[in-house]
């Protein structure tokens, strides 16, 4: 169980590195202003595509393995659940809009397709169990320090999914530097989490 504790931080912490670092260097991104979802458009799309299927398998897989350590089939279900609408996040890529890939109308399309509104709801499954995840472990878990810790991540995230939404809907020119405070903070957390539970 704890390779595969490993393998959920390695997910966790991937997941960030790899966008980072993608959305960096491709070409006619601009990380501030689109979302991490739009980097599996365009030539490099499969480098995100990939991102999603690969973290999200190894988070959900550690999800499963924190039952025993952290004695806590709750906190197990709700992060194999994010991990596992992550990978379902990198099946249904989400619609062309706001200038990227380039060549793309930049504005919002009034009529979205069915794989870009399966992306939209696997994505509220995303933002929506991570924190949940995060408010099991601030009574699940016996580290005073961790319960602390895992419950302010669960605020911090709320806020920052909900900034993340008010600022998406009104085509903020920062809204992918909102989703990314957000998911660092999340996504931190769950790696750290693995590693305390590994330990």
């Amino acid at each position: 169980m704890t390779a595969l504790l490993w393998a959920g931080a390695a997910g966790a912490w991937g997941f960030v590195a790899v966008f980072l670092l993608d959305g960096w260097t491709r070409p006619g991104y601009r990380p501030v202003r689109h979302p991490v979802s739009a980097l599996a458009l365009g030539p490099r799309g499969w480098v995100q595509t990939a991102n999603f299927a690969v973290c999200g398998a190894l988070i959900t897989a550690g999800g499963v393995a924190v039952a025993g350590p952290l004695d806590s089939a709750v906190l197990a279900g709700a992060i194999a659940v994010f991990g596992a609408s992550l990978v379902a996040s990198g099946v249904f890529p989400m619609d062309a809009m706001r200038g990227y890939p380039p060549g793309a109308p930049d504005g919002t399309p009034a009529e979205t397709s069915l794989r870009h509104r399966l992306h939209d709801h696997a994505g509220v499954v995303v933002f929506g169990s991570l924190p949940v995840a995060a408010a099991v472990a601030a009574f699940a878990v016996p580290d005073p320090a961790w319960r602390w810790y895992s419950g302010v991540t669960a605020v911090l995230f709320t806020a920052g999914f909900g900034a993340f939404g008010h600022a998406w809907e009104t085509d903020s020119a920062r809204a992918g530097l909102v989703q990314r405070a957000t998911i660092i903070v999340g996504w931190l957390w769950l790696g750290l989490l693995f590693a305390y539970a590994a330990a």
